[in-house]
């Protein structure tokens, strides 16, 4: 595939950069050029750095096509991948930049420093090259630091090579699955420890180089001022691996600051809490990024406030369409649902509860629609056959609500839908549940019903009194209505009655 060609090609690009830059440019021309040795013996040495890298290179490259194999399968295969083979490989990809480091760094150290240090040693004990021992461990300390700076440049520009590779796995996902592979927020590398090693790498890497070359040269010029000389660099040294350490530490700090900010408000957003925005305290990029993002919490505020009465708006509009078959019962789900509403928030109900209780409520008779006129809008009294099909309307609305995509939409409404004609002793309809059994919303709901219903006018017979009514309910504590929502209502209506009661002589119906 061409795409995974690609990606080879600047592998292997940003690879040879990286080798010559760490391997010749600093190890043959920075190091080897400090040594005052003659032309033959500097030929020996370049010798021993070119058949060490043959080592090095061999052992890379085997490496290399091991951490690839699994990479070119998945690209080259024809067969088609499933969800799973392709979530795993979108992982796999963020983690080969990591895997990097240990391709680089295992075959420079045991693959380039062992046979040069040993090649160098035999070389000295057969008198072929001359200088102390011990710049052989000098020069091992280097290649480490080498290797450790080459193969933090080969991971940063693996980092970009492979971002290429993980855009064509999420167009397959998509394309074939409708889903694109993503880490779904975790956290494979931590940016505190990418900075942190960066940064000091940075900064120790060049001084620690002219520490080692100027020692090499005050050997040759002057060799009691070396001796001097390394206990002042060793002081510089760690004065500068501190300098870069802390340096490091403000830097991370400076970008972690405000990555916890949005992650912060993210989460919040994430548990469906709008109501805060990021804090703009940064003069650099991060303003711009933060202004952004509270930005698109206040469309995001917008539309949620929209699609909320848009919502509100489509209930009622059932509710009302439904109403309006029948001129006796018009404004009978509305005030049923604000009924229910008042039993709902004296409860003790919170503001998410009771909202899905008044739109269940707006909706409980929406089975009302199936049943027919001459049914539903008969004068006189029902025949136990007509009754029969009355009855039928809170399966009808369920029905009707489950058909609403998508169908976990509807789902909170259902209970109470279908439930708000059962009776607390079991004996109502349709399901003939008792008791706690029977749910929330479908028992909060039949007190209101029942309320509404005996105190509005019906072509048959008038309302009764609103005191009537509630004896009624009293009455029909723990029998029909849940005793605890059938009292609050009771309670709450005669509260507000004695509240509002006119001077005597005046009628209150």
């Amino acid at each position: 595939m061409e795409v995974y060609r690609s990606f080879i090609l600047r592998l292997l690009r940003n690879y040879l950069i990286g080798s010559l830059g760490a391997v010749f440019v600093v190890g043959t021309v920075v190091m080897v050029s400090t040594l005052q040795i003659p032309n033959i013996q500097f030929l020996r040495l370049l010798a021993i750095v070119l058949i060490s890298l043959v080592f090095m290179l061999s052992a890379e490259w085997l490496a290399f096509r091991v951490q690839l194999m699994p990479i070119r399968r998945f690209f080259v295969t024809t067969e088609r991948h499933s969800k799973a083979q392709m979530d795993n490989m979108y992982e796999k990809i963020h983690r080969f930049p990591g895997r990097t480091i240990y391709r680089i760094m295992i075959p420079h150290l045991l693959g380039f420093s062992l046979p040069a240090a040993g090649l160098t040693l035999w070389m000295l004990d057969r008198g072929w090259v001359e200088f102390p021992t011990f710049y052989v461990s000098l020069a091992a300390a280097c290649a480490i630091l080498i290797a450790v700076m080459h193969a933090l440049i080969e991971y940063f520009l693996t980092v970009r090579a492979v971002r290429p590779l993980l855009l064509e796995i999420r167009r397959q996902g998509k394309q074939q699955f409708g889903i694109e592979p993503s880490l779904d927020g975790r956290v494979l590398v931590s940016i505190q420890r990418k900075f942190q090693l960066s940064t000091a790498l940075i900064g120790l890497f060049p001084l620690f180089l002219f520490f080692l070359a100027t020692f090499i040269r005050l050997q040759y010029m002057d060799p009691e001022f070396a001796k001097e000389y390394i206990v002042w660099a060793v002081l510089v040294v760690v004065l500068g691996a501190g300098f870069a350490l802390v340096g490091s530490w403000l830097l991370i700090r400076d970008v972690r600051d405000p990555v916890a900010d949005l992650t912060k408000e993210m989460n919040r957003i994430q548990e469906g809490d709008l109501g805060r925005r990021a804090p703009d305290l940064y003069a650099d990029e991060f303003s711009a990024l933060i202004s952004g993002f509270n930005m698109m919490i206040n469309r995001l505020e917008m539309r949620q406030e929209r699609n909320r009465q848009l919502l509100q708006s489509y209930f009622s509009t059932l509710a009302a369409a439904l109403d309006a078959r029948d001129k006796y019962t018009a404004g009978h789900s509305m005030r049923v649902a604000e009924y229910s509403l008042l039993i709902g928030k004296l409860s003790g109900m919170n503001e998410e509860q009771a909202d899905l209780l008044y739109k269940s409520a707006l909706l409980h008779d929406i089975g009302k629609i199936g049943i027919p006129d001459e049914v539903l809008l008969k004068d006189g009294k029902l025949s136990d056959e007509e009754f029969a099909i009355i009855k039928t309307h809170p399966v009808l609305g369920e029905n009707i609500l489950l058909q609403i995509e998508p169908v976990d939409a509807m789902a909170d409404f259902l209970p109470g839908v279908r439930s708000h004609h059962e009776r607390y002793d079991g004996r109502g309809y349709p399901d003939g549940k008792a008791g706690l059994d029977i749910p929330l919303f479908g028992r909060i709901i039949a007190v209101a019903d029942a309320f509404d219903a005996m105190t509005s006018d019906r072509p048959y017979r008038n309302g009764m009194s609103h005191e009537k009514a509630l004896m009624i309910l009293e009455e029909g504590k723990g029998s029909q209505w849940d005793p605890y929502f059938a009292g609050l209502f009771i309670d709450e209506w005669r509260r507000q009655r004695q509240h509002l009661q006119k001077p005597p002589g005046q009628e209150i119906s």
